[in-house]
């Protein structure tokens, strides 16, 4: 496994229109080690074709390296990434609409993902380990299937919060007070799947006016938008600023940095983080065993070990670091994810108009 560079990938996915996927010399598969409580429909099976074939991936998903290295061990069959957010595979994909661009869409915003289904640009596949992750995390037609639930929350800087004589924040409305001014960073909701659900999650728990308001007065606290959504916690870890809305609970508290991660209790935004099939994927019996293989019991739990995210799967452990930062208690917003699939561009729209100009 090996990362991609753009231009790279461009050359890959060309090569591939034109000629197919290549492959090594087949050899058997590896089987994935046997745990206790493993039945007939957990084995992973995998055709021996397959072996030495390669899977384009576009990411956004946390220990990403290290979850593409363990399924290349059990399975046999190479992964080649690009590091993308769901904004920017979501627009990749629309300029180029029937064309090949990769054959896996992993991690991301699901109101892209959504959003790419409307336009046809997703292979429908339906995993028989799919049965296991509830109907509220997946696609009924399989478009998509969460693998991971995201949750949004605000990485604090403490220290930072002392010399400005600054208190933690416990809900949105605290982070609009003048202390924070400067001091608040997000991502762009037009580019982070983060920063898009933030938003709409926002309009659909307050309402649509309420919701602008009050994310007006977020904004006023804002110097700029992040490009990325791993910007902002990073951020704040370094006391560049003292409060970023980050993806997960990536606090960095256990590498040192004075930081708590706070959840709003005035509704914590989330999401299913979903994997899916590109439209026209060279190698979509490739793909089908990437998606079956992170809805195993096993997948999951290598998931959640590399980016500690609740599981879609309730036999998997939620990981230690969640129950340890609160988000057992946390109120989890209830957000219709189709509605703000559907709005994307009506929302992102007034967003550009009324504050990215503006910045």
């Amino acid at each position: 496994m090996k990362r991609v560079s753009l231009l790279l990938s461009l050359m890959l996915a060309f090569s591939l229109v034109l000629g197919g996927c290549a492959t090594s010399e087949p050899e058997l598969a590896p089987e994935p080690a046997p745990t206790e409580d493993t039945t007939d429909e957990e084995v992973l099976e995998v055709d021996p074709e397959l072996v030495g074939t390669t899977v384009n991936v576009f990411a956004a998903y946390g220990g990403k390296e290290e979850i593409f290295d363990q399924f290349e061990e059990d399975t046999g069959i190479r992964i080649e990434f690009l590091d993308m957010s769901s904004g920017e595979v979501l627009a990749r994909m629309q300029a180029e609409a029937g064309s090949p661009i990769g054959d896996i869409w992993f991690g991301g915003g699901v109101d892209s993902f959504i959003a790419a289904d409307n336009e046809g640009l997703l292979e429908r596949y339906v995993s028989p380990f799919a049965v296991n992750v509830p109907e509220e995390y997946k696609d009924a037609d399989g478009a998509w299937t969460g693998i991971s639930l995201v949750v949004v929350s605000v990485v604090f800087n403490t220290d930072v919060a002392e010399e400005k004589g600054a208190a933690i924040p416990e809900t949105w409305e605290d982070l609009t007070k003048p202390e924070y001014a400067g001091e608040l960073l997000m991502p762009d909701p037009s580019i982070s799947g983060t920063a898009y659900t933030t938003l709409s999650g926002l309009l659909q728990t307050f309402g649509e006016d309420e919701g602008w308001e009050l994310f007006s007065r977020l904004d006023a606290n804002m110097p700029f938008y992040a490009q990325r959504g791993g910007e902002p916690p990073t951020a704040a870890n370094m006391g560049e600023i003292m409060a970023g809305i980050a993806p997960g609970i990536a606090t960095g508290a256990d590498e040192g940095y004075p930081v708590v991660t706070v959840f709003p209790k005035d509704g914590t935004p989330w999401w299913p983080a979903p994997v899916a099939i590109m439209e026209g994927a060279s190698n979509l019996e490739g793909a089908k065993v990437f998606v079956d293989w992170c809805l195993t019991k096993h997948g999951q739990e290598v998931l959640a070990t590399h980016d500690p995210r609740p599981p879609v799967r309730d036999d998997v452990p939620m990981p230690q670091v969640l129950i340890d930062t609160g988000f057992p208690e946390a109120d989890l917003m209830t957000i219709d994810f189709y509605e703000i699939g559907r709005i994307r561009d009506d929302v992102i729209d007034k967003w550009q108009k009324d504050f990215a100009a503006k910045k």
